[in-house]
């Protein structure tokens, strides 16, 4: 009986640890969910404010005076760097953007390579305008930019925005998308515009 007892614990032994490490990666799966359907705003504001990656796949559309263009986007966010792909047809062409804190790179698809402020005034001359790209991380997960002020308008259960003001922009939410597996409302749709400029934004795919 002793014996058979002893094989009983060496054969649950494993079991068991197997069973533990189960629970155990369970518990890590579940703390990466980055916002929940039914927090408040003021919570999923924060979460998103401090989201610090995300990637998005989309579509362009500018109006700047008396021309415009219509390109394809594709972001990804990793900690500070923003990586910027966009595409759009010849006139304005390709151009894969940097953004990491004070750095700013920018490569063309004619293979130039420029940096800093002859990056930036290389960008402001092929779209027109100097772009928001420091807040424009946060204005497409449908939040201000911390650390500076904002005129919010949140929706009828305030559970996001319908419109915000900062920066000199305008930032309309025309529509929002449950984002796949945790129905959290995810901008699908925005406009933003300013004085010289107005941009229309479309998300297709959402990656948090």
């Amino acid at each position: 009986m002793l014996g058979r007892g002893a094989n009983s614990r060496a054969i649950l032994a494993p079991l068991l640890t197997a069973a533990t490490l189960l629970v155990l990666l369970a518990g890590c799966v579940s703390t990466r969910t980055v916002v929940t359907a039914d927090e408040t705003w003021q919570q999923r504001r924060t979460r998103l404010q401090g989201l610090d990656q995300f990637a998005f796949k989309g579509r362009l559309a500018a109006a700047v005076k008396n021309d415009g263009f219509n390109a394809s986007l594709q972001w990804q966010q990793q900690g500070g760097q923003s990586d910027i792909d966009l595409r759009a047809p010849l006139g304005f062409g390709s151009v894969h953007i940097v953004r990491d804190g004070e750095r700013f790179a920018l490569q063309t698809s004619r293979g130039e390579k420029l940096d800093g402020d002859a990056a930036l005034a290389s960008l402001a001359t092929r779209l027109g305008f100097a772009p928001p790209l420091d807040a424009l991380r946060y204005w497409i997960l449908g939040v201000p930019a911390p650390q500076r002020p904002a005129v919010e308008t949140p929706s009828i259960d305030a559970r996001y925005l319908t419109a915000l003001e900062q920066d000199g922009w305008r930032v309309q939410y025309e529509e929002y998308r449950p984002l796949a597996g945790s129905g959290v409302p995810m901008p699908r749709r925005a406009q933003l515009t300013r004085a010289d400029a107005r941009l229309r934004l479309i998300v297709d795919e959402w990656t948090l």
